[in-house]
């Protein structure tokens, strides 16, 4: 993951030729291993976003928590993946009339009392949602770092890259320890997204997520302002890791679970491994065996 955005120090970085970029890449990783991201917390073994499968993620290790920032309708910007929440909440039992069910339709007065657990084990029941605060605050004072999507739900436009951007401008305390201990970036689907953020807070590392292997111009456009390009793993290969590098971007790779695609992109010298069962690297790189999966 990025140590440095482009606005300070990643500028030296990326003036750097492509082949030393590579180069010390290659030997970085081969003594350290990628950046185990844990997606949406350890969620391979708690429920998605909640203080469980973060708390889980930080005591597995992980070095960043890859969370999704939305925007309620008084907003708070609250930790939820899906633009609807029936599936991960029992937000139709607690409100079955409602015509819609997306996070942006309720305050969160409404939405902090659902059970956000039960879907996944009842062992989990009552786990509340999370506000960003609330995230940060369980890892504020671990190794763990923050990876924050900027929710692609299209009812908010680019609303929630500024609100997000503004947001963490106001807890200075937390932002300049975060940028200090390189803990902290934030990453998007939406080009416009990341853009506004970027340019509201320039400081912090910005991505950009890739369901689809981006083009060699696409790249190009980028690289003078992107920190990292996150494709997904299936699209990814030593060509496209290379030529990221060479740009002077890194590139996480997501959601890699499965054993052998955890070595295969391991192999490749990505910088990032975005995955449900982070224990799954951390042990590996402790030198515990395979992955526990």
């Amino acid at each position: 993951m990025k140590h440095a955005s482009k606005s300070g120090a990643g500028v030296v970085v990326a003036a750097l030729s492509g082949l030393a970029l590579a180069m010390s890449s290659t030997t970085a990783h081969a003594a350290t291993g990628p950046d185990v991201i844990a997606h949406r917390g350890s969620s391979g073994m708690a429920p998605e976003n909640t203080a469980a499968a973060i708390d889980l993620a930080a005591g597995q290790r992980a070095d960043y928590v890859e969370i999704d920032v939305q925007r309620t309708k008084d907003g708070k910007l609250v930790n939820f993946h899906d633009c609807t929440m029936e599936r991960t909440t029992d937000i139709e039992d607690i409100y079955p009339d409602r015509p819609s069910y997306r996070v942006s339709d309720f305050t969160w007065a409404e939405l902090r009392h659902l059970d956000a657990g039960s879907w996944f084990h009842p062992r989990y029941a009552g786990e509340p949602l999370l506000t960003l605060d609330n995230v940060i605050h369980h890892i504020d004072h671990t190794r763990t770092g923050l990876l924050a999507e900027i929710s692609p739900c299209g009812q908010y436009g680019t609303t929630v890259a500024t609100d997000l951007a503004d947001h963490l401008k106001n807890k200075p305390r937390y932002l300049r320890k975060a940028l200090a201990r390189h803990q902290l970036a934030v990453q998007s689907f939406q080009t416009d997204d990341a853009r506004t953020f970027h340019t509201r807070l320039p400081d912090v590392p910005i991505g950009i997520l890739d369901a689809e292997r981006p083009t060699d111009t696409e790249l190009e456009q980028l690289a003078p302002w992107a920190d990292q390009i996150n494709p997904q793993h299936t699209v990814t290969d030593q060509a496209l890791v290379d030529r990221v590098h060479e740009l002077g971007m890194d590139i996480n790779v997501w959601t890699v679970d499965e054993p052998g695609a955890i070595r295969a992109m391991t192999g490749l010298g990505v910088d990032g491994v975005i995955t449900d069962y982070p224990q799954a690297l951390t042990q590996r790189q402790q030198g515990t065996g395979k992955p526990a999966l």
